[in-house]
Formats: C-alpha cells, structure tokens, sequence
C-alpha cells in the first residue's frame, strides 16, 4: 500500500470523526449516564411552554408517565441521529405510560422548527425552548441534552451527547418496569460509544 493512499485514508477518517462529533472546535462535551437510584433522584423543574399549534403545555401534563425529556435544535447533527430513535420509543411505548417530549432551541423559532418536525415526521409533542426554561434544567450548554424523567416527575438520568439507542431504550424500559427488574435486550444501537454533543450557542 503506497504512503499516498495512506496519508488519504487517513485524512478522510479524520474528516468523518470531525463530522460526527461536533461542529465545534471547543473542548467536546460527553456524558453517559445510568439510571440513578431513586433516593439520589431530583424533582424535574416544572415548566411552560407552547406547542406548535400555540398550546401551553407543562411537564406536569404528562404526571404519571415516564418521560424522555431531549433539548435539541435543527442545526444539531447528533440530535439529527436520535430523533428517529425518539421516534421509535413513540411509536413503541406510548401505550405503556411513557412520552417524548422535543424542546427545540433554534433562535429562530417556529419557522424553522415546524418544517423539520414535518420533514422527518416527528411523533411527538415539539416544544419551542427558551433560555428560563433551559437554566432551569443546568443551563443546557450542549445539545442534545436528554433526561430521563421517572413515573414520580424525578430525574432518573441525564445524557449530554449522543449516546447507543440501547442506553436510552434501556432506561427507557427500567423506569417503566419498576425498580429492580432490567430486561437484557440485544443491542440495537450504538453500544459504547458516544459522540460528543455540540456546544448551545457556539458557532
């Protein structure tokens, strides 16, 4: 194999690791995160905000469910991947006590939200952000930024980039299961690995 070739092997998988992680030349920003045990858990800050059709909606709406809470944008390429995932978990347990909830922080608001939502056929409730809302839940520096919410409204885990399908899934399942019961599943995602989130607000 010639060093030529080499050197643009490489150099194009340099580019793609670039592509992936983050549109950013700050320090990247990762975290996975477990579910917590119930007693480290912390109450959800309650909010309103409005839906596409101008509907206020509160987290307390959603009292009872376990809910997969995604601070995201439509300029966010990581949050582009976990939205089909987000999709799925819809579709799949939305009759079993669970919701996603999309809060979107593009500045420029609805006009571009709304043909994204339609674009990529989003199922689930969409939300525009504010920065009130987005301190109350630690500032939100990075997107995505995803909770994990439990049937009592507290925060059961925390995930700040894109994390495996699998991780989210299987939160997902450990909250509506009850406590002590994890069903094993086949890895259907992007097992231990994570690429780093893109920092709110950097250009």
């Amino acid at each position: 194999m010639s060093s030529i070739y080499i050197r643009v092997l490489v150099a194009a998988c340099v580019s793609a690791v670039l592509l992936l992680s983050a549109c950013n030349s700050s320090n990247p920003v990762n975290a996975a995160a477990s579910t917590k045990p119930e007693k480290d858990r912390k109450l959800a800050p309650e909010f309103e905000l409005k839906d596409a059709d101008g509907k206020t909606v509160r987290l307390s709406d959603y009292k009872g469910k376990v809910i997969l809470l995604d601070f995201w944008a439509t300029w966010c390429g990581p949050c582009k991947i976990e939205i089909p995932w987000f999709i799925q978990f819809e579709r799949t347990y939305k009759d079993k006590g669970f919701a996603v909830i999309g809060v979107a922080m593009d500045e420029e608001g609805w006009p571009v939200v709304k043909p994204f939502v339609t674009e990529m056929a989003i199922n689930y409730r969409i939300l525009q952000g504010n920065d009130s809302v987005a301190q109350l839940y630690g500032g939100v520096e990075a997107l995505p930024t995803t909770f994990l919410i439990d049937r009592s409204g507290k925060i059961a885990a925390t995930h700040v980039g894109l994390n495996g399908k699998d991780d989210f899934e299987n939160g997902i399942k450990k909250l509506m299961e009850g406590p002590g019961i994890v069903q094993e599943r086949a890895s259907a995602g992007l097992p231990g690995r994570f690429i780093p989130a893109v920092l709110f607000g950097a250009n």
